[in-house]
């Protein structure tokens, strides 16, 4: 298969990416026709298979990865993807326009079985049975080669974009915050630069395994930490829930925090710091890891570990617009977003998201893209 054939095998329309048949499909289908700009179905998927062909020559994509089986307290972050873009394109009424004028491409959605994580978690049995039910159009002897678990098709995914665009920038929607581990797997395969990650969230994600799954939102930090080499090159920010101290993540793995009663006392003197220490390391890129429960729960409450005293928002987004400015983002995401959780249905975390993702997108692809532009 071609890299498009099978990237149009591995993921579905924007939204779609969440099985649905009777409840929930009419909401599906109508963000996917107000994306898409199209009346039917069949619009839908012409309009999807378009966007595949233009990561040719794309500045952006963005993948939307509705799975939060990686998470580990409360779960909803699965509708985040839909829930995002549904508010962006509420917020913009010529979104879609704006954004391809800017090279800017949504590739749609890994499909997601939602019992899944990752492929070496399946038994042989398993996968043959979930590649009939996500395949069985392909001949099987191609079927036998592709992932079916959540993160094993983002990854394969994003390293198709990657041999059809190298320097492409992947902003992915989330989903919990294993969903980071694709990018930063990739980043680490086909950047060619010193890359690092700046990690806004209330965690540190830094155990090598928890309850003996390698991969989940309290992990992945730690092996995208090997990834890197343990140099420093991690950084998070707004840290306050952790079993540890400062000291036992800086001296023992490498990281740089910045817990967020320091960042809460000098925000803008926390911004020079982390820009301070990232050129110290001769940084040339960074990918945004943008957990929402980073952020003040007041701020951010439909989060699967939502969390008191944390980041504000305004200090977010000069972060990422510092980073921008100063260096340059080779990735970002958004995740962790889980309307159900909230009264309000997540209308005020879902639009915080929306505005996050966009200064990230300006950040990258030009100012045009931010709120309010």
């Amino acid at each position: 298969m071609s890299p498009l054939d099978e990237l149009a095998a591995l993921l579905r329309p924007a939204g779609g990416g969440l099985f649905l048949v009777s409840t929930g499909r009419a909401a599906q289908l109508a963000m996917q026709r107000q994306l898409y700009g199209v009346s039917d179905e069949a619009g839908v998927d012409a309009a999807f298979r378009r966007n595949l062909a233009a990561i040719v020559d794309a500045r952006v994509v963005i993948l939307g990865c509705p799975s939060d089986v990686g998470a580990g307290f409360l779960r909803g972050a699965n509708v985040g993807p839909q829930a995002i873009r549904s508010a962006l394109l509420a917020s913009d009424g010529d979104w879609t326009a704006r954004a391809a004028a800017a090279g800017v491409v949504d590739i749609g959605d890994v499909f997601v079985i939602p019992q899944l994580l990752h492929d070496d978690m399946l038994s042989a049995a398993q996968l043959a049975a979930s590649r009939r039910a996500l395949y069985g159009h392909l001949p099987e002897e191609t079927a036998a080669t592709l992932p079916v678990s959540p993160l094993s098709i983002a990854e394969r995914a994003l390293d198709l974009v990657y041999q059809l665009n190298p320097r492409v920038v992947p902003v992915v929607l989330g989903g919990d915050h294993s969903n980071a581990w694709p990018v930063a797997a990739n980043l680490a395969r086909h950047r060619r630069d010193r890359w690092a990650i700046v990690q806004p969230d209330a965690h540190t994600d830094l155990l090598p395994e928890r309850l003996g799954i390698k991969i989940c939102f309290a992990t992945w930090s730690y092996h995208a930490n090997e990834l890197l080499g343990r140099d420093g090159r991690l950084v998070q920010v707004g840290v306050r829930a952790s079993r540890y101290d400062r000291g036992h993540w800086e001296q023992g793995l490498g990281v740089r925090q910045f817990w967020a009663d320091e960042v809460k006392a000098d925000p803008a003197g926390t911004i020079r710091a982390i820009v301070a220490h990232l050129k110290a390391l001769d940084v040339g890129s960074v990918y945004f890891s943008n957990d929402i429960d980073g952020t003040d729960s007041i701020w951010a409450d439909a989060a699967g570990t939502p969390e008191p005293d944390g980041l504000e928002p305004d200090f977010v987004v000069d972060l990422i617009r510092a980073l921008g400015r100063e260096i340059g983002l080779c990735a970002a995401d958004i995740v962790e977003v889980a309307p159900p959780l909230a009264r309000d249905g997540g209308k005020q975390t879902v639009e915080l998201a929306v505005r996050y993702l966009r200064e990230s997108l300006a950040a990258i692809a030009g100012p045009e893209l931010a709120p309010g532009a």
